[in-house]
């Protein structure tokens, strides 16, 4: 059975280039991006690893860590780190799974659990290895979204997807291309005036859609 949303992640001990960790303690209170790669030293995902270190003041403003994998080993990550570094002129400060083994691939549902990986194998034997995470200080799964390798991923909606989420812990819903600051939507299951009391006053757009200022 591969994971879905609100399950709660696997909590499974990995090796990392900063250590062994458990998800369940590497989460803790905070929330969790974790981000997948099919192999290091891939030219898309070299970039994406750079914008990921770019946004280190953001990820820390929402109370959110960030976890790499890919499916190389640790010496590999040292020396990826390098030319990420490079590439995006930041800081990698976060860690990196080396899931040589697939552990963290299978578990997360990302490849069956008959995989191997064959000798000389390509990127291409891991393609599927290219989803994001999001998870919650419940370490239930909030979110999760897969490439291909030819695309790069848009950190920019992964935030605004964070930011989405997090607000949406507040009872509230967001509308399609929500941003920090706009108004949110009502859930049905709530009425006009259990809404009035809670987020103050409602626009009613359609009897089914109802729209109050973010809460704080």
């Amino acid at each position: 059975m591969g994971l879905r949303i609100n399950d709660t992640i696997p909590n499974i001990t990995v090796a990392t280039d900063k250590g062994d960790i458990s998800l369940h303690d590497f989460v803790g209170d905070s929330w969790a991006v974790i981000f997948s790669h099919p192999k290091d030293f891939t030219p898309v995902c070299t970039t994406e690893f750079g914008a990921v270190a770019q946004l280190a003041d953001e990820w820390a403003k929402r109370n959110t860590k960030v976890l790499g994998v890919s499916v190389d080993g640790v010496e590999e990550h040292v020396k990826w780190k390098r030319d990420i570094e490079k590439v995006a002129n930041a800081k990698a400060e976060f860690a990196i799974v080396a899931d040589i083994d697939l552990t963290m691939a299978k578990a997360f549902d990302m490849l069956p659990a008959e995989a191997y990986l064959p000798d000389g194998r390509t990127p291409a034997d891991s393609a599927t290895v290219r989803s994001v995470f999001i998870v919650g200080p419940d370490k239930q799964l909030k979110l999760s979204m897969t490439y291909p390798m030819t695309v790069g991923r848009n950190f920019a909606e992964i935030l605004r997807a964070l930011d989405g989420l997090q607000m949406s812990a507040k009872g509230v819903a967001t509308p399609a291309n929500w941003q920090l600051g706009q108004d949110v939507i009502v859930p049905p299951a709530v009425s006009t005036e259990d809404a009035t009391a809670k987020f103050g006053d409602v626009t009613e757009v359609l009897p089914y859609l109802r729209t109050v200022k973010a809460p704080a």
